[in-house]
């Protein structure tokens, strides 16, 4: 995919049926978050899930998804050292370990897409303070979407705020456009350089999604050729939220 020719300005009424793609999505999410707890299994999570988006009109986005063969699930699932793609299966969730939640719904042609990571009951205080770095990157990252920003200002926000703490951003894997396709241009890193990339103009659409690990930066795909964990086997954390460059601040598209 060449990012930077698969850019799509939206039309008002474009990012209203994107906002509520979005607040399908987050329905969904919000479900999901109610039912985290020890014992529940991952493909309970994603049944919930696709009851959601489908009772609202929506379909879900990731299901059938092209990659190594098509995504089998509504959600991915990803555990711990899963930092993405997980796929929801027999799989319980235990105390203490965190769960990252990624959903997409497809609303009359239009995605929302949007992740959180929680922890299920007690969890250490680094895994918390790894869930809290990386939503608060998400929301710095959110703060640069201004137009006449460059790509390069979104990404090195994020990645300030992360490696400050002592963790660090995936190098392999990026935030993305969104619109009537999940992922349009343009492409946009965990890390960068301020005043470098792309340039933001009103109407984009895009798709934030900080990626943190504790340890290494490196990661590695399990053999199902979807679930992407990190090298070393430390924990890891997903916040994502696609958001619309406006003409003043941007607007959070997948809020409920």
């Amino acid at each position: 995919m060449s990012w930077e020719r698969n850019i799509v300005i939206k039309s008002q009424p474009e990012i209203d049926a994107l906002r509520e793609a979005g607040r399908i999505n987050a329905r969904a999410l919000d479900a999901i978050r109610q039912l985290i707890r020890p014992g529940v299994t991952t493909a309970e999570l994603d049944a919930t899930a696709e009851e959601v988006i489908r009772k609202h009109g929506a379909t879900p986005t990731f299901k059938g998804y092209p990659g190594p063969y098509p995504y089998p699930a509504s959600i991915c699932v990803s555990i711990n050292e899963q930092l993405v793609h997980g796929i929801p299966g027999k799989r319980k969730l235990l105390a203490g370990d965190i769960v990252s939640i990624d959903c997409g719904s497809t609303f009359e042609g239009f995605v929302g897409d949007s992740a959180f990571t929680i922890g299920v009951g007690e969890i250490s205080s680094q895994a918390q303070r790894l869930i809290e770095v990386t939503e608060q990157a998400l929301y710095e990252g959110i703060r640069q979407m201004m137009p006449g920003n460059r790509v390069g200002d979104v990404s090195v926000a994020i990645q300030t705020l992360v490696e400050s703490i002592g963790f660090n951003v995936t190098r392999e894997y990026t935030g993305h456009g969104v619109g009537r396709q999940m992922h349009e241009g343009p492409q946009v890193p965990n890390y960068g350089i301020a005043g470098r990339g792309q340039i933001l103009r009103q109407g984009m659409t895009i798709a934030l999604e900080p990626m943190v690990l504790i340890g290494t930066s490196q990661t590695r795909v399990l053999p199902d050729q979807w679930t992407v964990v990190s090298s070393d086997g430390s924990l890891t954390a997903h916040w994502e939220h696609s958001v619309a460059i406006t003409d003043g601040e941007p607007f959070i598209l997948t809020l409920a």
